[in-house]
């Protein structure tokens, strides 16, 4: 029988949709966010070239720029204010996250509860001005020599106050991202920064799509290999939502209690335990932490191209080159960080201690397993068998089509990575969505009920 949740979630309609206002205005404030990010997009840093850059862009194309730009929403190739996205504050927050579980003051700060979430917050966006600061800099320096041995620099006017106004210009990007995100997730629908990720891949996929067709059209693609990855995403669509959607369900028991009936009823109910419990953050963390150091490599190794006399400078182009997209040494890199991230997070998530403490104190247990410590044990087992199906799953949906793609030459915003990013964001966003439905029409329900109660009386 389906449950009460399930039967509300099912009479939803586009009515009780219009009547809900407080849905709506969520939904148009999320709408009006993303569509400022998209504008900031469009908007370059001061002292650009935009010509001579898109020519330098063209030339470097399939590599770890490429890759950046995509999470960007092309703001890279178009270096605009908020060209380095939100990765530096994702990077800073699994630097907080990592020191959290290592570092027991801050394991304690994490306990207070929000005071000590507040701190923690404080530190994350200190973090996030720092790592944008190195980011920025290096970015500017690279941007300056980057094909001036050519004569296609695109700054300007080259020196330390282009470098000082490209770091202040950056650092004002991504914290204003960063409050952007922050107020999606509080004054509109989703998380914020997923559907700020989210909104650049989809905007770059009408032109990774136009880009296939016409190399379809003129001969560089075979139409074979056309029809092959449109079938191979619209089946990483339905294996996603499936394996999103997929979980092992542990029974619960309870105590037997008397009902107003006198008769014994022994209550029953499952603790959900999701395949993949972490959902999009291992990708996003683990391409996080791939890109900011990659990023830096690639401007220096962009300036050393004319100056390859220097070991050193011989040896960034040979790292930037081991790293491309599609490269071994990358692929390999990018599925440890998935998996690591997916055990991580899962950990961070759920506790099975605690889970295990709250099932003795309401009198619940797992048949044939004993509350306490053995009731722990088993939670734990469980979960991290289910974790290895969900960090192959991650890791599979993420590596396999980008090397396909990556040697058939297909632009990567049609690869693995992106269309989990995309389903799974979506899927939470529109679950998000039928909760505020739902929760409208118990609201509802509640009020009728109040005013049949007050006209019996």
């Amino acid at each position: 029988m389906a449950s009460a949740a399930e039967q509300m979630a099912s009479n939803i309609s586009l009515a009780s949709f219009a009547k809900a206002t407080d849905l709506k205005k969520r939904l148009w404030f999320t709408l009006g966010a993303l569509i400022v990010f998209r504008l900031l997009s469009f908007v370059p840093l001061p002292g650009i070239d935009p010509r001579a850059l898109a020519d330098l862009f063209q030339r470097t194309q399939g590599g770890v720029l490429d890759f950046f730009n995509m999470f960007s929403g092309g703001s890279l190739q178009r270096m605009s204010l908020i060209a380095l996205g939100v990765m530096p504050y994702i990077t800073a927050s699994i630097v907080m996250q990592l020191a959290t579980t290592m570092s027991p003051q801050l394991g304690a700060l994490k306990k207070e509860g929000e005071s000590g979430r507040k701190k923690i917050n404080q530190y994350t966006r200190y973090g996030t001005v720092f790592l944008c600061a190195i980011q920025g800099y290096f970015m500017a320096v690279g941007l300056e020599t980057w094909g001036a041995s050519e004569g296609h620099s695109a700054v300007l006017d080259p020196g330390m106050m282009f470098r000082i106004t490209t770091v202040i210009n950056l650092v004002g990007g991504t914290m204003f991202l960063m409050w952007l995100g922050e107020q999606i997730t509080s004054r509109g629908i989703g998380n914020g920064v997923s559907l700020i990720i989210m909104a650049g891949i989809v905007a770059q996929l009408p032109r990774a799509l136009g880009q296939m067709f016409e190399g379809g059209r003129s001969g560089s693609l075979d139409p074979m290999v056309i029809m092959l990855i449109v079938a191979m995403a619209l089946i990483l669509v339905l294996f996603i939502c499936f394996m999103e959607r997929a979980q092992r369900r542990v029974l619960i028991q309870y105590p037997k209690r008397q009902t107003a009936r006198g008769q014994i009823q022994q209550e029953r109910s499952h603790l959900p335990l999701k395949v993949n419990t972490s959902g999009v953050i291992p990708p996003i963390f683990a391409s996080s932490l791939l890109l900011m150091p990659l990023t830096v490599a690639q401007f220096l190794g962009q300036r050393a191209a004319g100056q390859t006399d220097s070991n050193f400078n011989e040896w960034l182009l040979t790292i930037t080159g081991l790293l491309q997209h599609g490269a071994p040494l990358y692929m390999f890199l990018y599925g440890a960080g998935i998996v690591f991230f997916c055990f991580f997070y899962t950990a961070v998530v759920f506790n099975p201690e605690e889970t295990a403490e709250n099932l003795k104190k309401y009198g619940g247990f797992i048949p044939g397993i004993r509350p306490g410590k053995r009731t722990e044990e088993y939670l734990d087992f469980v979960l991290t068998r289910i974790t290895v199906i969900g960090a192959a799953y991650l890791a599979a949906i993420c590596l396999i089509p980008e090397f396909l793609i990556a040697r058939a030459g297909i632009p990567f915003y049609l690869g693995g990575t992106s269309l989990l990013i995309v389903v799974n964001v979506t899927m939470d966003t529109v679950t998000q969505i039928q909760s505020h439905l739902i929760a409208h029409q118990y609201g509802d329900l509640i009020k009728k009920a109040k005013l049949k109660g007050g006209g019996r009386r």
